[in-house]
């Protein structure tokens, strides 16, 4: 199967012209910046890293301020704010316990006719193997989907659409890896010290040699809802 970009799969599947959107765990920012780009009338990104919103708001200057710290089973918005809540690679972040909080906060403040996007990655591929010796994600990543698959059942929302890819996630050099890992979560510095040998020999042997770095498989699903 073909590897696409990051992004491949939400500029095809979502059409954010002219919308208000939601980034749900922006991190620092990259995603607020595209949909931007990609015309929405306008991206609030919102995150529990305050770190990584510091980077986002340094890199957008006077749109610093749609960048707001806070949690997903809790947002800070009126109820029918935004016409797009996307989760990109961050609904498996949000603690168990605050699953199905969190998509009933994203229900909330959608609008009429509004959509969720979720992309998430799947807990197999190469990607996940490589970060295995420093978290084990697999639990997380099926407990969110298990949360998406009960809300269906239950028809708090309507699936639109699913859509199974593989994006490639390339890297220049382990350096640029453990920097994205850190992004994430700041505590994972300390393990991935610990394990310094046995990710270094995983980043070299998992994956594929590019001319400028290694690209490494990642297995993600997308689903498309709307409310009831």
């Amino acid at each position: 199967m073909a590897t696409l970009e990051r992004s491949d799969l939400i500029d095809e599947l979502l059409d954010v012209r002219g919308r208000d959107v939601l980034d749900v765990g922006c991190g620092e920012g990259w995603l607020v910046r595209h949909l931007r780009e990609g015309g929405a009338s306008r991206v609030v990104g919102i995150d529990p890293l305050a770190v990584a919103l510091e980077r986002a708001r340094a890199q957008d200057g006077e749109l610093a301020g749609d960048y707001l710290e806070g949690s997903a089973a809790a947002l800070p918005f009126d109820d029918g704010s935004f016409d797009i809540v996307v989760f990109f690679n961050s609904l498996h972040h949000v603690p168990e316990g605050e699953l199905e909080a969190a998509l009933d906060d994203a229900l909330r403040v959608l609008r009429a006719e509004g959509l969720i996007y979720v992309q998430e990655p799947l807990a197999k591929g190469e990607f996940h193997e490589l970060m295995l010796p420093i978290e084990d994600e697999t639990a997380c990543r099926e407990a969110a989907q298990a949360t998406l698959d009960r809300a269906v059942a239950g028809r708090r929302v309507l699936e639109r659409s699913r859509r199974d890819a593989v994006i490639g996630m390339r890297f220049p050099d382990f350096e640029s890896w453990r920097a994205l890992m850190v992004s994430v979560e700041p505590e994972r510095g300390r393990a991935i010290a610990a394990h310094d040998a046995q990710l270094h020999e995983r980043f070299g042997r998992l994956g594929r040699a590019l001319e400028d770095g290694r690209e490494f498989e990642l297995p993600v699903r997308v689903r498309i809802f709307a409310a009831p």
